[in-house]
């Protein structure tokens, strides 16, 4: 533990920073398993399933917790597997 107050206060923010970007990676996996599930399973809501995980991604990658690229090519994987399902 730091001795210092900045540094003390730092430890804090960035605990919170931390919970706050675990919490939002493991919506998006949640939500792109989801996705990937209902493409399987060939269910009647697999396009609210991937939009919804589409949606999640944006705005992991707006909050800069995923990398822009990634999101693109996570995205273009879930519409491909969409669209070959049929």
């Amino acid at each position: 533990m730091p001795n210092i107050k900045s540094a003390k206060k730092r430890v804090k923010v960035i605990a919170v920073k931390t919970a706050k970007n675990k919490a939002a990676k493991s919506a998006l996996k949640t939500s792109v398993k989801k996705a990937n599930v209902a493409i399987s399973e060939a269910s009647v809501n697999k396009e609210a399933a991937v939009r919804e995980a589409i949606k999640t991604i944006d705005k992991a990658a707006a909050k800069g917790i995923i990398h822009k690229n990634k999101a693109a090519r996570n995205k273009s994987a879930l519409v491909r597997k969409l669209n070959a399902a049929g």
